[in-house]
């Protein structure tokens, strides 16, 4: 498939997953992993309570964001067994980080849950709430907004993953 292809892939996985399941940060790493082939159900499961700006509370970064730079970190980031890194390799992962953030905020104006919410919803939601979770799904959020922001973070690392050659062939 060609990286074009994989990215678009990504992105309607992406959006299709967050519709479907909800949870936005475990949303853009299933279709990282299945279009990618990089499947590691450890990530994954790692992501659970990292959706809605961490544990719904949207204080905290985008569970989109963070989901697509743990994926990014996992194919390139300090290894436990090598962590004094000499080689500086987290560098290089924190400079790809930064590129991609630059189109987060080129996007959404903010890497934060809560920010992104005011944006593209007219107001920040406390998801933790009943009733705030239901006029958040009333909004769109999950047919509308969110699968979008998810689908467009899975497009942009996808595309940054393939231009940077971090998949092995």
């Amino acid at each position: 498939m060609k990286k074009a292809e994989l990215a678009e892939k990504a992105y309607r996985l992406g959006k299709e997953y967050e519709k479907t399941y909800r949870g936005c940060c475990q949303c853009v790493i299933a279709p990282l992993q299945d279009a990618l082939g990089i499947r590691n159900d450890d990530i994954f499961k790692s992501a659970t309570g990292l959706a809605g700006g961490a544990g719904l509370a949207g204080d905290s970064g985008c569970g989109a964001y963070i989901g697509a730079i743990m994926i990014l970190s996992s194919l390139l980031g300090r290894e436990r067994n090598n962590f004094s890194d000499p080689e500086g390799i987290r560098f290089r992962t924190h400079e790809l980080t930064r590129k991609f953030r630059e189109k987060f905020i080129q996007e959404y104006g903010s890497v934060v849950c809560r920010n992104i919410q005011n944006k593209i919803l007219g107001r920040y939601y406390y998801l933790p709430d009943p009733q705030e979770y239901e006029k958040f799904h009333n909004a769109g959020a999950h047919d509308i907004h969110c699968p979008e922001v998810v689908g467009k973070a899975a497009k942009w690392i996808t595309e940054l993953i393939l231009e940077e050659n971090l998949i092995p062939e």
